[in-house]
């Protein structure tokens, strides 16, 4: 990681999640106070899964490490790829551990919960996902941040998948982590330690 100065700070949001979603919400404001929007980068990212590994290739090649992903859900799962290929950091916040597992439920329309935009889920999406998992392998560039009271995914799969790694975990709270504005300098500090 380079210099404060060269760190750009990127949202991946969840699934059926968007840009407008709370964290992204968030975390926007906190740059723009901060006088950091120029390195904040907040993408929608397309529902299918190569769509999304596509995107998220074109825009880390460029930034040759210099980066560090906050990955919501779905997102974590996403961010932990884009480490494992590109460098940089991810900080995970209830992330999701093997959704090829759990994707199945979800099969047919599915509602944008931001937006509205109807996406079609179809049995491709458990192995598509599963072509993308990465095992965190450089320890020191992960944070997990979990809250125990998830109502979506069990917490304790990624305190597992996670071990070794920063790990922040809260009791209570839910999916959304409750809270996580309160986080964002130490986030922010994360990003660009060495």
């Amino acid at each position: 990681m380079n210099t404060d100065a060269m760190t750009t700070l990127i949202f991946l949001h969840g699934f059926l999640s968007s840009p407008l979603s709370d964290k992204a919400q968030q975390i926007t404001r906190w740059m723009a106070e901060n006088g950091r929007s120029s390195q904040f980068l907040c993408p929608q990212i397309p529902m299918h899964p190569h769509q999304a590994i596509a995107l998220l290739r074109s825009l880390l090649a460029p930034l040759h490490g210099d980066f560090c992903l906050i990955g919501s859900s779905l997102g974590g799962f996403f961010a932990t790829w884009a480490v494992e290929e590109y460098g940089g950091r991810a900080v995970l916040v209830n992330p999701a551990v093997k959704p090829y597992d759990f994707i199945n439920q979800y099969l047919g329309p599915q509602q944008n919960y931001q937006t509205g935009e109807i996406h079609y889920i179809d049995e491709t999406f458990a192995s598509d996902l599963r072509l993308y998992e990465r095992a965190p392998t450089d320890l020191s560039r992960y944070w997990l941040m979990t809250q125990t009271g998830d109502e979506v995914l069990d917490y304790r799969q990624g305190v597992e998948y996670y071990r070794g790694c920063r790990q922040t975990i809260v009791p209570g709270g839910d999916h959304s982590f409750v809270g996580f504005e309160n986080c964002l300098p130490q986030i922010w500090a994360f990003a660009n330690s060495e």
